[in-house]
């Protein structure tokens, strides 16, 4: 038996800085860094904790389920609230989940993994499980430092996977990591977030492509049978292309970097939901995830959406 998205849900602090915003006070510009990134603005706001589980209960709401019925808990994260213990404790107990939580830190692939690490315990034997990206790097961002202070903002997104469905949910799935490339990006114990930028695009275009390659070949489709691209939203140039390279189009293509930034493993999930709450999947479509972060770290996976009597 397998297991499907049933709900899904987002959430967003209130505070929206915008490139001018920065450009007020650092020596950049909005055209400078919309020409770069393609973002334009950003939300800070909250802690990991807070943004979870607003972006949980949402999930939870949409799938038409009570905490309670939640056996399992997988948080995907770079900034816990505490070194000790893991916030998805925190928010297993303000959800009022059941069965067992964890965080998962895989950096800006996070989200992927965490799919693919319920998905399999789900297949283990659990029930339902609430997956959820949650951030607030804006906390471990210099923000007088203009190389790095207009790329990232906070935010979270959740979805619930239910088992006991006619198909599998994952098509196919490609996790790595070269930790050869941690110096190229990387955030000390009480330090600030570190990147090489020049290299850390380079490689990132490089990884996902082959991730994406890999997923697509192991699933036997192409390009043209993706309904839905879900890239993680870092820089609008890596995602152009990568997609230049792969054969998809920015049509096929969810973007929320504009006004979100760079909200490493909330990323994948805040674009999927807007699309989802948007109408760009229907029953049966195959959607694309890809992330690639610090580590570095890379996952891809290939989903297929809906299962028959799931439509909201």
């Amino acid at each position: 038996m397998g297991s499907a998205i049933t709900g899904w849900g987002e959430a967003l602090p209130e505070r929206v800085v915008t490139n001018d915003d920065f450009a007020a006070r650092l020596d950049t510009s909005d055209e400078w860094i919309v020409a770069r990134t393609g973002i334009r603005e950003r939300r800070m706001g909250g802690t990991t904790s807070e943004l979870a589980i607003e972006a949980g209960r949402a999930a939870l709401k949409s799938a038409g389920v009570d905490g309670s019925e939640v056996d399992l808990l997988v948080l995907a994260t770079t900034t816990p609230d505490q070194t000790i213990p893991a916030t998805s404790a925190v928010v297993h107990d303000a959800l009022g989940c059941k069965g067992g939580a964890f965080d998962l830190n895989a950096a800006c692939a996070g989200f992927v993994y965490a799919l693919v690490t319920a998905d399999s315990l789900l297949r283990a034997g659990h029930r339902r499980a609430l997956v959820i990206g949650s951030e607030t790097l804006s906390k471990v961002t210099d923000q007088d430092d203009r190389s790095t202070a207009v790329l990232f903002g906070d935010g979270a997104a959740a979805i619930v996977l239910e088992s006991g469905m006619p198909d599998e949910l994952i098509v196919a799935y490609d996790l790595g990591v070269d930790g050869a490339a941690t110096p190229l990006l990387y955030a000390n114990h009480g330090g600030y977030i570190h990147m090489e930028g020049r290299e850390v695009f380079r490689r990132a275009v490089r990884c996902e492509l082959d991730s994406i390659t890999n997923v697509l070949t192991k699933a036997g489709i192409g390009p043209q049978d993706v309904a839905l691209f879900v890239p993680h939203q870092a820089n609008v140039r890596i995602i152009e292309a990568v997609n230049e390279r792969v054969g998809l189009t920015m049509e096929q293509t969810a973007i929320v970097l504009d006004r979100t930034g760079n909200t490493s493993a909330a990323s994948i999930p805040l674009a999927l939901a807007e699309a989802a709450d948007a109408g760009r999947v229907a029953e049966g479509d195959l959607v694309l995830l890809s992330g690639f972060g610090a580590g570095m770290t890379w996952a891809s996976a290939i989903i297929r959406w809906g299962q028959e009597g799931l439509a909201r």
